[in-house]
C-alpha cells in the first residue's frame, strides 16, 4: 500500500511550529487532505467539484475510484455542497499547517483542495507581524493578474476555526466571481469564494519604489530585506530573521510595535477595493452572532452550491 501521510509526501513542516519555513510547501494538484494523508483528486471536465474521483482509496488495495461526495459521505464529513470555498493565499493553501489548524484529537481534518487560477489578485505581504513571528501574506488587486491560489472547501466548523486564527488581522469578505474570475481545473467558473483581506493592507518595498512586496517566498530572505530596511526594525527585532521570529513569536507587545513601525516607516499599502467586497451578514454587528465568529448562524457563510448553482 502507497504511504500517503503528508511527512513521507514532502509536507512535514508546518509554519507555525517552525516560523521560517513560512508558507509551508503548498499542494500543486487537486488533492482531498483526511487522516494525515493526501489523496489525489481527478476533476471531471465540466462538472463539479463532488463529481471528481477520488483515485483510488488508498485504504485498500481492492479499491475503485469513487465521487469525491461519496468519499466524504463514508468518512462522515459534509459533501461538498454544504462546504464553503476559501481562498489561501498563504499558509492555509499548506495541507501541514491546515491538519494543524484544524484537527482534534481523534478527528483529523478533512478538506478538499484545489489549485485555482484566479484573476485580478496577487499574492503581497501583510503590513503586521503574525501571532508566530512571521509577516504572513495577503492579497492585493492586480488587474492584469492571473495566480494560481489555493481553494480549499471547509465546513462550518472548520471555517470557524480558521477564522478565529485571522481575525482580527484578517477580514473575511466574498469575492464575487464576476469580478474576479476564478478557474477551476474542471473548467468551471465559480460564482464567489472567501478571501482573507488584511486589515492593514500590503507591505510595500522598503527601496520606495511603492510596489508591494511579493508574498509567498522565502521567509527569512523576506525578513533579511525589512531589516535592512529599516534601523528601528534591526533594533527591535535583529540582528537576523531568527531573532526575529524568536522575539516577535514571544512577545506580543514586540509583535505590536513592529506592526506600527510598518506604518510608521510608510510601507503599508491599503486595499480598500478589497476591503469593500461583501461580508456575510452580522445581526449582532461585528463579532456577534451571524457574523466571522458564529459562521454557522443566521446570514452565515454561503456553500459552495448557494455560490455556484449547476448548470
Amino acid at each position: 500500500m502507497t504511504d500517503r501521510t503528508l511527512k513521507t509526501l514532502g509536507f512535514a513542516d508546518v509554519p507555525a511550529q517552525q516560523p521560517l519555513t513560512y508558507p509551508g510547501r503548498p499542494i500543486t494538484h487537486p488533492t482531498l487532505l483526511t487522516t494525515g494523508e493526501l489523496w489525489d483528486l481527478t476533476p471531471t471536465p465540466g462538472h463539479r467539484l463532488g463529481t471528481w474521483t477520488v483515485n483510488p482509496r488508498p485504504d485498500s488495495s481492492e479499491a475503485h475510484e469513487e465521487p469525491l461526495d461519496a468519499v466524504l459521505t463514508q468518512l462522515g464529513h459534509p459533501p461538498t455542497s454544504h462546504r464553503h470555498p476559501v481562498i489561501a493565499v498563504g499558509s492555509n493553501a499548506s495541507p501541514a499547517q491546515l491538519h494543524h489548524k484544524l484537527s482534534r484529537p481523534g478527528h483529523p481534518a478533512t478538506v478538499p483542495m484545489v489549485p485555482v487560477d484566479v484573476h485580478g489578485i496577487a499574492v503581497g505581504c501583510s503590513a503586521h507581524i503574525g501571532r508566530y513571528g512571521y509577516v504572513a501574506s495577503a492579497p492585493y488587486t492586480a488587474p492584469a493578474a492571473r495566480t494560481p491560489l489555493v481553494i480549499g472547501w471547509l465546513d462550518t466548523e472548520q471555517l470557524a476555526a480558521v477564522d478565529a486564527t485571522e481575525y482580527p488581522n484578517y477580514r473575511r469578505v466574498l469575492l464575487p466571481g464576476s469580478q474576479y474570475p476564478m478557474v477551476m481545473p474542471s473548467g468551471e467558473r465559480l460564482g464567489g469564494a472567501y478571501l482573507y483581506v488584511g486589515e492593514r493592507g500590503v507591505l510595500m518595498s522598503p527601496d520606495g519604489t511603492e510596489r508591494p512586496l511579493p508574498g509567498g517566498g522565502d521567509q527569512s530572505a523576506l525578513l533579511a530585506r525589512l531589516l535592512a530596511g529599516s534601523p528601528r526594525l534591526r533594533a527591535l527585532l535583529g540582528p537576523d530573521p531568527r531573532a526575529w521570529v524568536t522575539r516577535a513569536g514571544g512577545d506580543p507587545a514586540v509583535r505590536r510595535t513592529g506592526t506600527r513601525i510598518f506604518q510608521e516607516e510608510g510601507w503599508a499599502l491599503p486595499q480598500p477595493d478589497l476591503l469593500r467586497c461583501p461580508e456575510d451578514e452580522r445581526p449582532g454587528g461585528p463579532g456577534g452572532p451571524g457574523g466571522p465568529s458564529d459562521p454557522g448562524g443566521p446570514g452565515g457563510p454561503k456553500s459552495y452550491d448557494a455560490l455556484s448553482s449547476p448548470e
